[in-house]
């Protein structure tokens, strides 16, 4: 999560953004992971986004479960059942992902989500109706492989978020298209490119990734290991009913307590100290309201850090004490950047978060803190991740060489007409995926996005297969780095794209707003693609390690981005309508939406004829990119494994920079702290409830901010009912 999206698996999308809350996913960071088998408990390290699993034996996650003898053969794996709960728990997740992502940036995996409530949904189903045969319509036998078909159909149909909690808002923060009302078609055009074309180019890589070089991909196999525990006998029973009330009690409350929220924020969600005490008498306190410095009770942050560890989310916290309480400050106070009267009423009130892009020339000049810590956070962010990546990337040389056959694309395209004794993968030939499929869908979805960005976005064929091709490349980086680390930098590594597309936007001459359309489309498609390659092939490792049928995974991947298409689009018009400041940048707003700002202004700076950074901040980001690699040197080359959890993970810290709510960094790292005394205290409770728990809080928090939305539209909500005693005013709550 601290990174790209999603705590599990996630992604965080913000300004150089790393995977994750896709995950990400996920903090970029590679220490301390936590393999599935893992046997003691207490002897576990904390890493990003680990997920508890049940565990039976030492078995060796690069293989599959062996076959249990007295295991009865699924004979539908592939069913309605399935792929209908599937979508709609991914749409949940979904749904959530908007609301966190436009919040900060975070978004989290629905694997695990999808894998126990889809376990709670349809086990009982299946036992009351009858069997309605090999279609599975409702009834019969449900077993891990048609659990698996869940999980993967939820993954897709959950993903796709990442590209409405950022690029695509920043087009309308820059005026380069009308209304999301007005535009859904072309909205629903870019999704689906982005989408689909990723989908279809991972399959020729999953047997280099899964079977050859044999990643972890931590989440998906603690996945795998939780679907075979829920489906162990009686034992796999109560251990399934125990997870999933844990998981529907924290998700009704969070919900319940979200949707109250909007009624009485002061009271029960923001805790505005310093307002309150400058109320009291203590004038010059308000600078911690100035500074963003109140609290927050979000339960959906705590469960982030929860699920961060304590490395990533105390770095971020760390991050935000140093640009929120130390450097804003000082930047303020020397005179290098400045801030806006927030109330006529109260002149001492002054935000020092706003972020405007209506006049160039101010950037320069007259910065606001939020402006000036975006361009050291923005390169920490990257080059971290890149210098993360390259330090780690020896495993992946070495498997390149070994492998190459595997990568040769000619070897792709061969018909396999029989199984290799000697080769890994025993899957049945007839339940691979067929060549004539992902090869099809490829050259069909190729056709298709050429054609929808010539038509609708301006942009040749020329420059949208490079588009494509810079995913494809991300692709690699992406699934390596969650295959080995659970940690999704796709949407770091694919702000790439927006430099080598500002530079070809400079070279043709374009003038500046077709420059920053030109930019923020490449980017959306590299990214977005990228990003769903890489979910797609953490889904066939759950897939390989449950020895679920690979072409029926692709089909619930397939039927799932459709439904991700549609939802994620509807999903961006709804809250744009019930809150138009997402797409304004007017401040102060309910939703931070830090990545937007980012990838506007990294927009807006390669589209201008000179870069609108200050001096003072470029130097700064200059010698704190260099200290971050310096870092990541050190600590790969010099610090012994077992103590990496010491070293601040910098992707965290620069994430602060970008994020200026320095209440979720508070929220995360009393989560985390939460989570490490939990499991020292009492393993067993952690391993059996931890994960649904904070899942739950995710979920719960991110859908009561999708029907608080739906209030806002309906004209019953907090804003018109509700009371802003303990606020500044209601539009600096909730």
């Amino acid at each position: 999560m601290i990174g790209n999206s999603a705590p599990v698996a996630g992604h965080y999308d913000g300004s150089a953004e790393v995977a994750p809350l896709h995950h990400t996913q996920a903090s970029s960071s590679s220490e301390a992971v936590q393999y599935p088998n893992e046997k003691d408990p207490e002897k576990r390290t904390e890493s990003s986004f680990e997920a508890p699993v049940e565990t039976f034996d030492d078995h060796d996650v690069t293989k599959p479960f062996p076959i249990d003898p007295n295991e009865p053969e699924e004979t539908h794996q592939l069913t309605f059942r399935a792929l209908f709960v599937g979508s709609i728990l991914g749409a949940i997740v979904g749904a959530s992902n908007i609301y966190l992502g436009l919040k900060t940036g975070f978004t989290f995996g629905p694997q695990l989500f999808g894998a126990i409530f889809g376990f709670a949904i349809l086990k009982p189903i299946s036992k009351a109706l009858p069997d309605s045969g090999l279609l599975g319509f409702m009834g019969g036998s449900f077993g891990p492989k048609e659990n698996c078909t869940v999980q993967s159909a939820a993954t897709a149909s959950g993903g796709l978020g990442i590209l409405f909690v950022s690029a695509i808002p920043a087009m309308y923060r820059l005026g380069l298209l009308s209304t999301p009302t007005a535009d859904i078609g072309k909205l629903i055009a870019l999704t689906t490119c982005a989408g689909f074309f990723g989908v279809f180019f991972v399959i020729p890589l999953r047997k280099y990734y899964i079977i050859h070089q044999k990643l972890t991909f931590p989440t998906p196999a603690a996945t795998a290991y939780t679907i075979r525990s829920l489906h162990s006998g009686r034992m796999g029973a109560i251990i399934a009913r125990k997870k999933s009330l844990a998981l529907l009690y924290s998700f009704v409350a969070t919900f319940v307590f979200k949707v109250m929220t909007g009624y009485a924020p002061g009271i029960l969600y923001d805790w505005h100290i310093g307002w309150t005490l400058f109320r009291l008498g203590f004038t010059s306190i308000i600078s911690l309201d100035n500074y963003g410095w109140w609290i927050e009770f979000t339960p959906a942050f705590f469960g982030a850090g929860m699920l961060s560890g304590l490395n990533a989310s105390w770095s971020f916290f760390g991050g935000s004490i140093l640009a929120w309480g130390i450097i804003a400050p000082s930047l303020v106070k020397n005179g290098l950047a400045f801030g806006v009267q927030a109330s006529e009423e109260f002149p001492q009130m002054v935000s020092y978060q706003a972020l405007s892009f209506k006049d160039p020339t101010l950037y320069v000049t007259h910065p606001s803190p939020r402006y000036w810590l975006l361009w050291p956070g923005v390169l920490m962010m990257l080059l971290y991740s890149f210098a993360d990546i390259v330090m780690s990337s020896g495993s992946l040389i070495t498997g390149l060489r070994q492998n190459g056959a595997v990568l040769n694309p000619v070897n792709w395209f061969k018909t396999q007409t029989e199984l290799d004794p000697d080769d890994e993968d025993q899957t049945p030939l007839a339940d691979r995926i067929p060549t004539s499929w992902w090869t099809g869908g490829l050259f069909c979805s190729t056709v298709m996005c050429c054609a929808i960005l010539a038509t609708q976005f301006h942009m040749n064929v020329g420059e949208a297969i490079l588009a494509l091709l810079l995913g494809f490349i991300f692709s690699f980086i992406g699934v390596q780095s969650s295959g080995a680390t659970d940690v999704n930098p796709v949407s770091t590594v694919a702000k790439a794209s927006q430099l080598i597309f500002g530079g070809i936007g400079k070279g043709t001459g374009m003038a500046q707003e077709p420059a920053q359309m030109f930019n923020l489309t490449a980017g959306v498609i590299a990214a977005g693609s990228a990003a769903q390659a890489s979910d797609m092939t953490g889904d066939l490792k759950t897939g390989y390690l449950l020895r679920a049928k690979p072409r029926n995974q692709f089909i619930a991947q397939l039927v799932g981005s459709v439904v991700a298409v549609f939802l994620t689009s509807g999903l961006f018009v709804l809250f744009t309508k019930a809150t138009p400041c997402i797409n304004t940048g007017e401040t102060p707003c309910t939703y931070g939406a830090p990545s937007v700002a980012a990838w506007a202004a990294v927009a807006l700076a390669v589209s201008s004829p000179s870069l609108p950074i200050p001096a003072s901040s470029g130097y700064t980001a200059i010698a704190l990119g260099i200290f971050s690699i310096l870092c990541v040197v050190v600590k790969h080359l010099w610090i012994p494994k077992k103590h990496w959890h010491w070293v601040p993970n910098w992707n965290a810290v620069g994430l602060a920079f970008v994020v200026p709510q320095v209440y979720y960094s508070i929220a995360m790292a009393v989560g985390s702290l939460f989570n490490h005394y939990w499991l020292k205290r009492s393993p067993a409770s952690f391993d059996m409830y931890m994960f649904a728990i904070a899942a739950g809080l995710l979920a719960g928090e991110g859908l009561g901010g999708v029907f608080q939305a739906l209030l806002a539209i309906a004209g019953v909500d907090g804003g018109k009912f509700g009371t802003a005693i303990g606020c500044p005013g209601m539009e600096f709550c909730g």
